[in-house]
């Protein structure tokens, strides 16, 4: 396996050393690992807040000031489909580069554009296109940053703990979740959108010094060709990875049914209130709160207790309750038990997303996974707006409860077929013979043809 070390001259590597020991080895503790996580994660976080108030800041001045659909639709598009397409690059920059360097370069470019439509705006230039133009920038740096993020944290986090951080994680997204929307109210009520993409810009200043002062090397690539190896060589390295390791193969195809049957209709939640309980705030507010909530509780237990249960099981079982809680949704009498469901939606997602997380972080060798978790990124990208295409003007011909009712049979009829299908079977029994599928799972990928 792949040294862990900072890349350049000696002196470099004095500086920047994280121990070249074995990264998937769970019984390794790294020096300083503690100190260098709660940096990490807390850069990430003051960062991850900023961001946030700039998504409902934006989100609700266009709603605002057009009214306009169609306005609304292109926000979208411009918010993710960036991302999508960057992811394709973004994951083997990360396997190219120093992971740190490309987290703290997005950070900046994503502050730059902010800041510039800041400065137009208080000139009173408005036009739709800048604003659009900046959550393109934003999306880019996005599809650069996840896979790197996500890659980066096995490198300063022990195997054995990587389920716990990833949990820690998951719940102080949650947290920022809570709290975001209603910092974002406050300040979009008491001073001008330009005040709130100053703020942006200082806890992405913050996000940037915190990670400063983490040592993080290079990746040295060792199993998957030489340093010197060309981009669409080191693409195309990814894709036969990917596709020849079933395991992976697999938890990606999984991943893209849930985001496209299960977590896209939820978005259509808001709505299904609106229509059937009531246009009063409070419940659109109630709604959120029991998401977050929900997925708050369920990221702290899975930090706490997620290492006593199977990866494998807390996939599978997540992956199934995310079919059932849709059609409970789209069957419940009275809000009261909308909300409830809603909450335990919300508590799924950290039972489905931390395990599979850490399974690929473990399962992946370090060379090679900025390329994996950008694909990761595309499947987030891409499977939610398409599950949306299909579900949101749906919504319009039939009732919501009926379009979560479908989905969710739909997503049990797949979630199924993938857990029995040859590719499916052979995941399982690979994962299963590995302690219990808390340990990697290990696969030899064919070699490349001609070698």
């Amino acid at each position: 396996m792949s040294d862990i070390r900072g890349g350049g001259a000696q002196d470099e590597v004095a500086r920047d050393e994280v121990d070249a020991v074995d990264p998937v080895d769970p019984d390794v503790e790294k020096p300083g690992w503690r100190r260098h996580t709660a940096l990490f994660l807390s850069g990430q976080t003051v960062s991850l807040f900023g961001s946030m108030l700039v998504q409902y800041a934006v989100m609700w001045y266009l709603t605002l000031t057009t009214k306009d659909g169609t306005v609304m639709a292109l926000s979208t598009v411009f918010g993710f489909l960036p991302q999508a397409i960057v992811s394709i690059f973004g994951g083997v920059w990360a396997d190219r580069h120093h992971r740190k360097w490309l987290i703290m370069g997005a950070d900046a470019a994503i502050a730059v554009a902010t800041l510039t439509l800041a400065i137009l705006m208080l000139q009173g230039t408005n036009d739709l296109w800048l604003i659009y133009a900046a959550l393109a920038v934003r999306s880019t740096g996005a599809g650069i940053q996840t896979p790197a993020v996500a890659a980066l944290l096995p490198q300063i986090v022990p195997t054995a703990k990587l389920l716990r951080i990833n949990g820690i994680n998951q719940t102080i997204q949650a947290g920022m979740m809570l709290l975001a929307p209603a910092v974002a109210a406050a300040l979009y009520a008491s001073f001008p959108i330009e005040t709130i993409f100053f703020v942006d810009v200082a806890t992405a200043v913050v996000g940037i010094g915190l990670l400063a002062l983490v040592p993080v090397g290079r990746v040295v690539r060792t199993g998957d060709g030489e340093e010197g190896a060309g981009y669409f060589a080191d693409l195309t390295e990814g894709v036969r990875y990917v596709m020849g390791h079933r395991f992976v193969r697999w938890l990606l195809g999984l991943w893209a049914i849930v985001m496209v049957l299960a977590a896209a209709p939820s978005f259509l939640t808001p709505l299904m209130v609106a229509r059937s309980f009531g246009e009063e705030p409070w419940k659109l507010m109630a709604l959120e709160i029991a998401f977050s909530v929900g997925m708050m509780a369920a990221g702290g237990a899975v930090a706490t207790w997620g290492e006593k249960v199977p990866r494998l099981t807390l996939i599978v079982a997540s992956s199934v309750a995310f079919g059932a809680l849709s059609i409970a949704l789209g069957l419940s009498p009275t809000i009261w038990i909308f909300f409830l469901f809603m909450f335990l939606v919300g508590a799924t997602v950290p039972a489905f997303t931390t395990p599979s997380m850490t399974a690929l972080q473990e399962t992946v060798p370090p060379e090679r996974q900025g390329r994996v978790f950008g694909f990761v990124g595309i499947v987030m990208a891409v499977s939610m707006p398409l599950g949306m295409v299909v579900f949101g003007p749906l919504a319009n011909v039939v009732s919501v409860q009926t379009v979560l009712v479908l989905a969710g049979v739909a997503s049990l009829a797949a979630t199924g077929l993938a857990l029995m299908l040859p590719a499916g079977r052979r995941a399982l029994v690979a994962a299963r013979e590995t302690e219990g599928g808390t340990a990697p799972v290990r696969e030899e990928v064919p070699p490349r043809v001609g070698s």
